[in-house]
């Protein structure tokens, strides 16, 4: 089978290939050379990508480069970033495969990153590392910023159906790309490390799905509730919390099985709502004693004129009386759907505003 799509800098196609002894060099998923982004399972074999956000990045001399991948389904999406510009958009499959990332590029170095668009529920993708030309010079590992910031969010965060132009509102991989949230662009603008962790549909005292923020939050591997992150192997600079937007459907659905199991036949009352969420936060601030922390929320309709849910934020940042933490709402969009990528835009001006207005970094 052959997949071929065109880019920018390459006809990008996927295949099979043992390789030709002598005619190329693989740089192992566990080579120093390789930088990484968000949290990433290292196995025996290969490096793991569940989360959004996700990403490897090499630098070389040479025209081309290759990764070899196998996903544990079909509904990934990379993208494939060459000297900080995306030039191609990669589905990966369920075979073991070498895809081609860029070819027929200016001699010379070249720094190359591949980043994953979707959320952990599409699916673990596995890489095993890259491939150049034979004669290609693997350069030291990108150094990485000074800054890092980590966001904690649902489908907004995740990037969900940001590029579904169709009139829908599609949860297909296809149409979801974490690279063009408020998240990731307010990270790359103050050239901070990123880390996401997010997932559509996720609230902090109920979600569409039995998993609250709080139960996983501090996972590894986002399917293994047994695999626990270490947060002493990246301490961000600023912590963005966006949580609460499914939360605000679900606690007025008494049918719904999930509030059946959270809540029995009650509905949660505003002492347990703002009380959850202290109790998230002063989680974070036990893992992050130094951190800036925004609590943010919005823009779906959780922040629309009459809503509730911004004065919840407000008592449970009040609650815990801390000076670093700051209450932050973006503006309702007021469109149907999730954000599309110039709502997407406009939160990340709107935050980066109020980063720069108030964090000292």
């Amino acid at each position: 089978m052959m997949v071929m799509r065109w880019c920018l800098v390459c006809l990008v196609f996927v295949f099979w290939s043992g390789g030709v002894e002598g005619q190329s060099k693989f740089v192992s998923f566990g080579d120093s050379a390789i930088s990484y982004e968000g949290r990433v399972v290292f196995g025996e074999k290969a490096a793991a990508f569940a989360w959004s956000g996700t990403s490897a990045t090499v630098c070389f001399k040479g025209t081309s480069i290759s990764a070899v991948l196998k996903d544990r389904d079909t509904a990934n999406f990379y993208n494939v970033i060459v000297d900080d510009k995306v030039v191609a958009k990669i589905n990966t499959d369920s075979s073991k495969r070498t895809y081609v990332l860029a070819s027929g590029l200016a001699k010379g170095a070249h720094k190359v990153q591949l980043f994953k668009r979707t959320e952990w529920d599409k699916g673990t993708t596995l890489f095993y590392g890259f491939e150049v030309k034979a004669n290609a010079t693997v350069l030291p590992r990108h150094p990485k910023p000074a800054r890092k910031i980590e966001f904690y969010g649902n489908s907004i965060t995740c990037g969900y159906a940001v590029e579904d132009t169709r009139g829908k509102d599609s949860g297909d991989g296809y149409f979801e790309n974490n690279y063009v949230t408020y998240a990731a662009l307010t990270a790359r603008h103050f050239n901070a490390q990123y880390s996401c962790i997010a997932k559509s549909g996720i609230g902090i005292t109920i979600s569409w799905f039995p998993l609250i923020m709080p139960e996983m939050y501090d996972r590894l591997d986002p399917n293994d509730p047994a695999s626990k992150w270490d947060f002493t192997r990246y301490t961000p600079d600023v912590v963005v919390i966006n949580l609460f937007q499914n939360d605000s459907w679900l606690v007025n659905m008494p049918t719904h099985g999930q509030f059946k199991a959270r809540f029995g036949t009650q509905a949660p009352d505003e002492d347990f709502l703002v009380t959850a969420y202290a109790d998230f936060l002063a989680d974070i601030r036990e893992k992050y004693p130094n951190a800036q922390i925004i609590c943010a929320l919005g823009n779906m309709d959780a922040t629309r004129e009459d809503s509730p849910w911004p004065g919840y934020v407000d008592k449970a940042v009040v609650r815990l009386a801390d000076p670093k933490i700051y209450s932050h709402f973006f503006k309702y969009k007021n469109t149907p759907g999730h954000p599309r990528v110039s709502e997407q835009q406009m939160m990340a001006d709107d935050l980066i505003a109020f980063i720069e207005q108030t964090i000292k970094w």
